[in-house]
């Protein structure tokens, strides 16, 4: 049955930025497809949360709360995931963000902690994670992107340069770790989590959002969880160094920052 190869029984995987939205609803999904799971954020109380969901689907769950914006410590989970689960399959590259702002507001500081914040800790947990990951049948990175880092729109500057390094980073790491390892990257759009909040807690932003959206809907976080499972599961087996948009189909920023001429 096809549906059988989106199955990852016995695994055991890494989600960075799990305590909610996209992070959260990839945990749950890849434990509801039969991976055990091992989650980190800054704040306990909502890994608790999500490792509750894990285990109600029948996985096990670690909780390791930390400030994964140091590389070293993104570094860590790698190890601690494989000793609880004997073993780490999938590595999620969740943890990401950087604030928009106007370009002359963006100093060079801002760009290196964009790269360090969404580029070096991936990449450091993912090097700690590939000696585990050769030993596995076949080992699975999935990085989580951004469309900003395809298209351009104002105030993005930051942001937007580090999610397209991270894209052509998953270019880059795919053939040096092919054969054994495979390793993927989803481009989001705009999904309904905190960072939305205040678009979608304002009707006339969120509508124009939709307007300007030709799928005309803000994602769901389970959107790009189904997106990671395919990536993640034997279903993707010959997929590696592609960049899939899960961005409701946007061609240009579908909020804009109002940004005046310099």
């Amino acid at each position: 049955m096809i549906g059988d190869r989106f199955r990852i029984d016995g695994r055991a995987a890494v989600v960075t930025g799990a305590g909610r939205g996209i992070g959260a609803a990839t945990a749950v999904a890849l434990a509801e497809a039969g991976a055990d799971v091992a989650v980190s954020a800054r704040t306990e109380e909502q890994l608790r949360e999500v490792a509750a969901r894990i285990e109600a689907a029948g996985r096990r769950a670690l909780v390791v709360p930390a400030d994964l914006s140091d590389p070293d410590t993104a570094a860590d989970l790698a190890g601690r995931a494989a000793a609880e689960f004997g073993r780490l399959d999938i590595v999620v590259n969740n943890m990401g963000g950087a604030m928009p702002a106007p370009f002359m507001d963006t100093k060079p500081r801002h760009l290196e902690k964009a790269f360090r914040f969404n580029v070096a800790t991936a990449h450091a947990l993912t090097r700690a994670a590939v000696p585990h990951l050769l030993e596995s049948e076949g080992g699975s990175v999935v990085n989580i992107s951004s469309a900003v880092g395809r298209i351009a729109g104002r105030g993005y500057l930051a942001y937007g340069s580090a999610k397209a390094a991270l894209a052509h980073y998953t270019r880059l790491a795919a053939f040096d770790l092919a054969p054994r390892v495979r390793v993927n990257a989803i481009a989001v759009g705009s999904v309904a989590t905190s960072a939305l909040d205040i678009v979608m807690t304002d009707d006339g932003l969120r509508a124009e959002m939709e307007r300007m959206t030709p799928l005309r809907r803000v994602g769901d976080p389970e959107d790009v969880a189904a997106a990671v499972l395919y990536l993640a599961s034997p279903a993707s087996a010959y997929v590696t160094g592609s960049v899939l948009r899960v961005d409701g189909g946007i061609d240009t920023p579908n909020l804009d920052l109002h940004l005046e001429d310099l």
